[in-house]
């Protein structure tokens, strides 16, 4: 998985420098896997602005401006805390393009409504936000992994289409 995931990484940075984009990321469940992976590429710091985990609901509130009645109400782990996580990210760390995931990597904090594996990833540009729903299986690595190529991958295809 590292393999894909270095080479998702490798292909984020060409795709920023051609576009002259920086990125920021917003990561919970990934604990700053995503980052990680972006400042593995030698020359990353072009690209590269900042990140912040935001692992625990109080942080989101506190370093991302998202209302603590929106994640009462919807979860943490929803589309509208992924979407807001995105907006708020691109306009706090001040960057092109955020990359953001919540998600619940197990193996426990699974529920029926809300398995262990669901995972939002959002894609904020300042023309639009993008959010996707992933439903990951594996080992509480395996899901951070592929939450990560996923997440990174998506930020490939969003930056193709501007």
């Amino acid at each position: 998985m590292w393999k894909k995931i270095n080479s998702e990484s490798k292909k984020l940075y060409i795709n920023c420098i051609k576009k002259n984009l920086t990125i920021t990321t917003a990561e919970s469940c990934t604990g700053g896997m995503i980052s990680s992976a972006i400042v593995h590429i030698n020359g990353s710091s072009q690209i590269f602005k900042s990140s912040v985990i935001v692992y625990s609901n109080d942080m989101k509130s506190k370093l991302l401006n998202i209302p603590k009645d929106l994640i009462t109400k919807n979860g943490a782990v929803s589309e509208i805390v992924a979407s807001n996580m995105a907006k708020n990210s691109l306009e706090i760390l001040n960057a092109d393009l955020s990359i953001v995931v919540t998600g619940i990597a197990g193996p426990s904090g699974g529920s029926v409504d809300k398995p262990v594996g669901l995972v939002w990833i959002g894609i904020g540009t300042k023309e639009k936000i993008i959010t996707n729903k992933y439903k990951f299986d594996g080992s509480r690595l395996e899901i951070r992994q592929k939450t990560t190529y996923e997440s990174l991958k998506l930020a490939n295809n969003v930056i193709l289409k501007i």
